[in-house]
């Protein structure tokens, strides 16, 4: 069967067609992206950035929308008259039935062609849809393969119908419309993907090092790249302890060695702690603490966030070469909820950034 396809667009549209669709699948995918990444880290400008993004994507696609039908207004439909070759219903619950037809469309102005075509048709009308029956359509000239059954035809219609005969049209006279459909929605979804994926490989240092739980690590596999010592001194309120580490950025350094320093000292209680590059130390209070407000709860600390946030440190508040960095806890007095300040140095002096108990950055003090 041969099919004839009209109004085929040009190389040049068909690129621009292609183009806007991933341009516009782009940004929806870094709209989309911003409003989620932004809501999970809690950076408001970002989800802003993203709504800003979604509405101005919506404003566009409806300006050049409207350019688009004005350059090329679409013709009115004019009646003709159609038999039905085949007919075959697709389902559905409803009233309204989903139908496939094959048509052969008799145009009083032009030759008559087959078209293909689907219509929700009521489930009491589709005995009156009999293949070979003669029924009156709507076309566009512009668009012939648009086709659609008049189902409450005007009095003259229903007697052309009723008293003319239609010829069918052969096979190889089969229209449809161009089939550009199938690569602009490839591109957009591809748009789409590359956006979102930007979006959150621009983020991924905060996304992928959240605290999913307590973590544990074997001293087997830890000793193989930690070198650490304890040391301890009991007096009648403190004990102090510290551990060494070649490297306290490795990924669950610290919060292994925080767990040896709370299993060295028998309490998860400190009145100070403090981490740098290669030592950990703390301050803590054996059995009850004499006054809570000022503790600092060693178990429940978002060490798999330190990492990162010293990294925002040395790379976001202009120290150009940081030769020390060192992160330092300090409690409420009454909630003993603390706050993590990050302090870096190099030969110019020092830059801090302050963190809430979670590890989300609330201040910067760049240099």
């Amino acid at each position: 069967m041969a099919i004839i396809e009209t109004r085929k667009r040009s190389a040049g549209a068909r690129f621009k067609v292609a183009m806007g669709g991933f341009l516009g699948g782009g940004a929806i995918g870094i709209a989309s992206a911003c409003f989620v990444v932004g809501g999970i880290l809690e950076r408001w400008p970002v989800v802003a950035i993203g709504v800003g993004l979604f509405v101005l994507n919506v404003v566009v696609v409806s300006v050049a929308g409207r350019i688009r039908r004005a350059r090329n207004p679409r013709t009115p439909a004019r009646p003709a008259l159609a038999v039905i070759e085949s007919r075959r219903a697709i389902g559905g619950e409803s009233a309204n039935v989903p139908v496939e037809f094959v048509l052969t469309v008799a145009p009083d102005e032009r030759p008559a062609y087959r078209v293909e075509m689907s219509q929700d048709i009521n489930l009491v009308d589709i005995p009156d849809y009999r293949p070979r029956g003669v029924v009156v359509v709507e076309y566009r000239p512009d668009e012939p393969w648009d086709v659609k059954i008049v189902t409450a035809p005007t009095g003259e219609w229903v007697r052309r119908a009723a008293t003319e005969s239609v010829d069918s049209a052969p096979e190889s006279a089969l229209l449809t419309g161009p089939k550009e459909e199938g690569a602009f929605c490839l591109l957009a979804t591809l748009g789409l993907l590359l956006g979102a994926a930007a979006v959150v490989l621009l983020f991924r240092a905060d996304l992928f090092t959240e605290d999913d739980g307590p973590t544990t690590t074997s001293s087997s596999s830890s000793s193989t790249t930690t070198t650490n010592s304890h040391s301890s001194s009991t007096s009648a309120s403190t004990i102090t302890g510290t551990a060494t580490s070649e490297s306290m950025l490795d990924d669950g350094e610290m919060r292994h060695l925080a767990g040896s320093l709370i299993t060295g000292m028998r309490t998860g209680n400190a009145s100070e702690f403090s981490i740098d590059e290669h030592v950990m130390a703390v301050r803590g209070i054996p059995g009850t603490p004499p006054q809570p407000g000022a503790v600092i709860d060693l178990n429940a600390l978002p060490y798999e966030r330190l990492p990162a946030l010293v990294r925002e440190a040395k790379t976001k508040l202009g120290i150009t070469d940081p030769t020390s960095w060192r992160i330092g806890f300090e409690p409420d007095a009454k909630t003993g909820v603390p706050t993590i300040r990050v302090t870096v140095a190099d030969a110019g002096g020092k830059a801090s950034l302050e963190a809430d108990a979670q590890g989300r950055i609330t201040k910067r003090n760049p240099r």
